[in-house]
Formats: structure tokens, sequence, C-alpha cells
């Protein structure tokens, strides 16, 4: 007996220098992670999910990856901040109702926005893909089974992905695509933003979006204003879903509050088209 109570001081002293050990080296990572993370570079843990962090209401968030680091692979996620510039953009994953009365309220703000789509959506909604591009609306690619791309490992799947919505797109409207790509659920990594370069895409994340595309849970009239007027800044590039009733609802007021504000709409051609001639 008198043995084996010896022996615990020593096992003590053991696990206290191995978790010293394991937190020194969680240290190390930490720090080698945000002195690499101000050397311009895009990290391994900044990729597989875009995110934002919001610092002052109505300021740009600060993004996985700087506008700067974004920029070498034709990637965005904010125009230019100094000036009170929205740019209107909603991902389609299907038609539930919701998408005529938000183009009946951009019409009437003349308020250009891109839709992103996926295959489903522009083959089974031609109407809607016609009028959209008859309006001066962008119709972008948001792939054609809405996969995680980020597992997307070879050029050839990815551009497998990208081609069907084009296709699509050219047999419905008789036109070429604008080649502007937005990740299924912001899901990326540098290979996936190379990638999309290569084939002549301009990537697309955003800086304001909030949570609006459960179908039975969607936000209040209230919450959606909250978020959407609360955290709107200049250069700002907006994700709403098209699914959404509360957006369907409250799109012809939010962009008449968004205006009186002082914001006006952009295209995110505009955006493309700077970076070409910068």
């Amino acid at each position: 007996m008198s043995r084996k109570i010896k022996l615990f001081p020593c096992l003590r002293v053991t696990l206290l220098l191995a978790a010293a050990f394991l937190l020194g080296r969680a240290a190390a990572q930490v720090t080698s992670s945000v002195a690499a993370s101000h050397s311009g570079q895009i990290q391994s843990s900044a990729e597989g999910n875009w995110g934002l962090g919001f610092q002052e209401e109505g300021q740009p968030p600060v993004g996985n990856a700087t506008s700067q680091e974004l920029a070498q692979y034709d990637a965005f996620y904010l125009g230019d901040t100094d000036k009170k510039r929205i740019y209107l953009t909603f991902d389609a994953g299907y038609e539930n109702g919701n998408t005529a009365p938000i183009l009946d309220a951009l019409k009437k703000h003349e308020a250009p926005a891109a839709f992103f789509v996926v295959g489903n959506f522009i083959s089974e909604n031609p109407d809607l893909i016609r009028r959209m591009e008859e309006e001066g609306h962008i119709v972008g690619n948001h792939t054609s089974t809405h996969p995680d791309m980020s597992r997307i490992a070879t050029l050839e799947a990815f551009r497998e992905e990208l081609e069907g919505v084009e296709a699509s797109y050219k047999e419905i409207t008789g036109k070429e695509m604008t080649r502007f790509y937005r990740p299924p659920q912001g899901k990326y990594n540098v290979e996936n933003l190379k990638m999309a370069k290569e084939l002549g895409y301009h990537t697309f994340f955003w800086s304001l979006a909030y949570v609006d595309w459960y179908q039975d849970d969607q936000p209040s009239k209230e919450e959606a204003f909250d978020k959407l007027l609360g955290r709107i800044h200049p250069g700002a590039i907006v994700l709403l879903h098209s699914t959404s009733s509360t957006n369907g609802e409250i799109m012809d007021e939010l962009l008449e509050k968004w205006e009186d504000m002082g914001y006006s709409f952009g295209s995110l051609e505009e955006l493309a088209q700077r970076r070409e001639a910068g």
C-alpha cells in the first residue's frame, strides 16, 4: 500500500508537465497563425467556411481574408468602402413564390442585383431567369448540385459543376452567362479560388447577411431590419436568400430605408471592371 501511495505525486507531476507542454504548443500555433495572417497570406485556418467579424455598427466587417488577399484570385467580399454603395446579391436554390415580389421591388427602385442560381432553379424557372436578364440583373453561378466545393480537388470536377449552369442559362436566354461565382454555403479553399480564376470566373463572398434561410423559422420584419439596417456599411456586398418570405415582404421598404440612409445600389459588374482596369 505504501508504495502505491508514493506513486501518486509522481503521476500528478507527469500530468502537469504534459498539460504545460500541450498548452505551450497550442500557444505557439496561435502565435504562428496570427503572424502568418499579417504576412498577407490566406491561411488554411481561414479556409473551409467564409466568416465575418463585425467590429462596429455601420462599419465594414473583418473577413476570413482581406480584400487585398482575395484580389489575387479575382475574388471579392467588399466594394469601395469610401462610397455609400450597396451591391445586392441573392442565392437561389429553389423557388417558392418569393422571387417575383423581390424582382418587383428591385424594379421599382431601379436596383440591380445578382442572383446566384443552382442547376435545378435555372432549369425549373426559365421565365424568372429570362425576367432577371431582361430587367438588367446578373444571373451568377452557384453550381449545378450545391456541393461542398472545398472538397473538390480537380479542375475537371470543378468545371463540371459550373458548366451545367452555364449551358442551361444559354439555352434559356441565348446568351453566355456572366462568369460570376459564389461557393455554396461559402465553403472554399485557395485551390478553389485559383480554379475559378483559371476558368475565367470572379468569386463573390459577402460582407452582410443574416439568418433568412430556414423556411419554418423565418425572421420577423423587426429582426430583419435590426440586422440589415444596423450592419449596413459602405461598399457592402449583401447576401440574401430569394426563398425567404420575410425578404419578399420587406424588400420594397428595406430598399427605401437604405436609400433614406444615403445609399445607392450598384452592380457587381462595377467591381469586376474596376479590378480589371486597375
